[in-house]
């Protein structure tokens, strides 16, 4: 069968592509870019947005109707067996789970991306492979490009279909191709009727591959005479003709995800299954993720509350010393971390999904910030809950059972949760997402001052046009809000936060200005100076996110409203802390001697320290071979975990 060759770009190649793809306007004004140059406009998010009544209502009808089907499902069963059992598929199809953001007229639940987040977490504290089957088919698979760019007849023709239980997957990652799509080697190449592309290549993770009954592939159309090419999306139908699923992957967590190898072999693709037009795949996929990402912080805060539940239980019962562990300020610490964070999590989220839904304000960078700081939060408390749990946090959901004890699956946590760090972009590559959308207007106005390639002449020509919007903007850094006692005295206790806030964006503007000055084109290598900067403004957007939460309900005459109160104040404490480590590591940092030492490294002079082990990977038994080579096609086709021939829910 035949293989894609593999496709080699340079730097610049790639840069290009990228910055070709993303959304280079901004109609709506956003709250974290505003931030970002200094300006702390907090009359982008308050009053904290609230739904519709009608909205609210709605959701919460779905809800109650989702919560009594999933109270009948185990997801101790799901962890045994590492599949989604069919009959838990085909009862979230019936209750509409696989359209829960399909507008009604095609079928689906037409919930607000609040309903949805909410959804999300009820589903995913079950097990969290169920999260992924629904948010993997929703957020990123079919049905979301097709609102942003499908035609009306693909809308019809599909839509129906999604939202009755036909699961769909998006192919986008390849064996060697990850968060470099320069280097896709997959193509549709048209063929000679002009009716149609044929697809080959290799995907590689495809999430709900294994079980999908839609597709939606990203492919390289090569550029030709009445062919616009470039990397492009198709709707593809599972059983097309030259699909063959090769694998179903394992992984350390999330056990019960159908994720595998998909091989594509001349796949003929109607081109009325294009998405949008030829060359635009990457800006929809990106475009998609804007709200796709909000999937992951749902199910981050589903995580972190069930981790208050479990850790507040725990350390009230369990006695040590005489006291409940909760009383000893070691645990305590841990457990007001915890609650503090879960607030700020719900409240972030909910701000993000509300904005989302009003569509008033440009949320790429909310739903990026969301989603790389819940990620990391998430993963913080998992670990915390495990080590308050002690032995039996370490222990398995089955072994504690088998024992007798109540069957709490804190390490499961921790193996689920890592992913959400590599999902839909991990850690390192958010941040340079966000650190290039955070210095779009400096990218502006700096022009062949941050261009490498740039001539001496080009270079001195952009500085005075620089200059111009630096004397004007450089300025307004220097005082604002924050430094006035009174502002934002309607937040009461929490007014001291907000100056904070403010006072700090314009610090991080001022501290990104003078990284530009001091070093110019070369700032981009200084990942570590820029995802710090990032982290920053993540904090930043949390605490506002859980001062104005907090004083909506305090202005609402919630009961809720004084506890609300206190954890939004103690998280910002928390938070301070963080945001002034991080300010202090901008400049007094091991970057340089980082850098130094990683290049010995990658020249292999310390291969001496690798010495007195053992590497299994490099045994050549023939478990290993199969392991790292998978079984032939003929023996996938008789292995009962991977059921390649399974149909969607909805068929």
């Amino acid at each position: 069968m035949a293989t894609t060759a593999k496709v080699d770009a340079t730097e610049e190649q790639a840069r290009a592509l990228v910055e070709e793809s993303r959304e280079t306007t901004w109609a709506k004004p956003s709250f974290a870019k505003e931030m970002f140059l200094g300006r702390f406009r907090l009359d982008l998010i308050h009053p904290y947005p609230q739904p519709s009544v009608e909205d609210a209502a709605k959701t919460d009808a779905y809800l109650r109707r989702l919560r009594a089907y999933l109270e009948t499902i185990d997801g101790g069963v799901i962890e045994a067996t590492s599949r989604i059992p069919d009959e838990y598929v085909k009862g979230l199809a019936e209750l509409g789970c696989f359209g829960l953001k399909i507008p009604e007229e095609y079928g689906g639940q037409g919930l607000s991306q609040v309903g949805y987040n909410k959804a999300l977490m009820l589903v995913g504290s079950v097990h969290g492979s169920l999260g992924v089957l629904l948010s993997a088919h929703q957020s990123i698979g079919v049905p979301e490009p097709l609102k942003l760019a499908g035609t009306p007849e693909q809308k019809r023709e599909f839509l129906p279909r999604c939202a009755k239980g036909a699961v769909s997957a998006f192919l986008l990652t390849e064996p060697d191709v990850g968060s470099d799509p320069a280097r896709m080697a997959s193509t549709a190449t048209p063929t000679d009727d002009g009716e149609a592309y044929e697809l080959n290549g290799v995907k590689l993770w495809t999430t709900n591959g294994v079980v999908a009954e839609l597709l939606v592939v990203m492919a390289r159309v090569p550029k030709s005479e009445g062919h616009r090419g470039g990397i492009s999306a198709f709707i593809v139908e599972a059983d097309s003709p030259g699909i063959t699923v090769e694998r179903r992957n394992a992984f350390m967590g999330l056990r019960g995800i159908e994720n595998g190898v998909t091989r594509l072999h001349n796949v003929r693709v109607p081109k009325r299954n294009l998405v949008g037009r030829e060359g635009d795949g990457l800006k929809i996929a990106l475009t998609t993720l804007n709200a796709g990402r909000l999937a992951i912080p749902a199910m981050c805060t589903a995580a972190a509350k069930w981790s208050l539940k479990i850790a507040s239980e725990w350390s009230a019962t369990r006695v040590q010393w005489g006291r409940p562990v909760g009383e000893h300020a070691a645990v305590g610490s841990k457990l007001s971390f915890i609650a503090a964070t879960t607030f700020a999590l719900e409240a972030a989220l909910d701000l993000s999904g509300t904005m989302c839904d009003e569509d008033r304000n440009d949320i790429r960078i909310e739903a990026a910030l969301a989603k790389l700081w819940a990620s990391e939060m998430s993963c913080t408390i998992a670990d915390e809950l495990v080590q308050i749990r002690g032995g039996r946090g370490y222990e398995t959901a089955a072994s504690l059972a088998a024992r007798g004890e109540r069957a709490v699956g804190a390490e499961q946590l921790v193996r689920d949760l890592r992913i959400n760090r590599i999902f839909e972009g991990s850690s390192e590559i958010m941040r340079l997402l966000i650190a290039r959308e955070m210095a779009d207007a400096h990218m502006a106005a700096a022009g062949a001052l941050v261009d490498r390639n740039a001539e001496f002449k080009a270079k001195a020509k952009a500085a005075v046009g620089a200059s111009g919007f630096y004397a004007k903007w450089f300025p307004q850094l220097a005082v604002g809000a924050g430094t006035v006692p009174a502002t934002y005295g309607e937040f009461g206790p929490l007014a001291r936060h907000l100056r904070f806030v403010e006072r700090m964006s314009r610090k991080q503007a001022r501290s990104l200005m003078y990284a530009m000055a001091r070093w110019q084109a070369k700032l981009e290598y200084r990942q570590g100076f820029l995802g710090r900067v990032v982290d920053i403004g993540a904090e930043l957007f949390a605490m506002s996110a859980a001062c104005v939460r907090a004083q909506s309900l305090r202005a609402a005459g919630a009961p809720e409203a004084p506890a609300a109160e206190q954890l939004a104040d103690i998280f910002c404490k928390q938070a301070r802390l963080r945001i002034e480590r991080l300010f202090d590591a901008l400049w007094d940092n091991t970057d340089d001697a980082d850098s130094a030492l990683t290049r010995e490294v990658l020249d292999g002079h310390f291969r001496w320290l690798q010495e007195g082990i053992l590497d299994p990977s490099e045994g050549t038994g023939p478990w290993i071979a199969e392991w790292q080579f998978g079984p032939s096609t003929e023996e996938n086709l008789l292995n009962p975990f991977l059921p390649s021939t399974r149909s969607g829910a909805g068929t």
